[in-house]
């Protein structure tokens, strides 16, 4: 994953996706629209799956770095 893709990734998983969920959780309430419980609980499960995919992709990336560094420091 490149590093712009991964931080549109998380920018859309910590601010639009719980923006979103916000957003339409309270217009159901105020306008009685449809499926309120379901389409907030559908984005919330999207957001936890990008964010443990994010986290899964992160972590690689510092190990893969770690490990270069350590390479780099061994043969000097």
């Amino acid at each position: 994953m490149t590093n712009r893709v991964y931080d549109n990734l998380k920018y859309i998983a910590q601010i639009i996706l719980p923006a979103l969920g916000t957003l339409y959780f309270a217009l159901s309430q105020i306008w009685g629209l449809p499926y309120g419980e379901a389409i907030v609980g559908t984005i919330a499960a999207i957001d936890a799956f990008l964010g443990a995919v994010l986290k899964i992709s992160s972590d690689r990336f510092y190990k893969v770095t770690k490990k270069e560094e350590k390479s780099n420091e061994d043969s000097e």
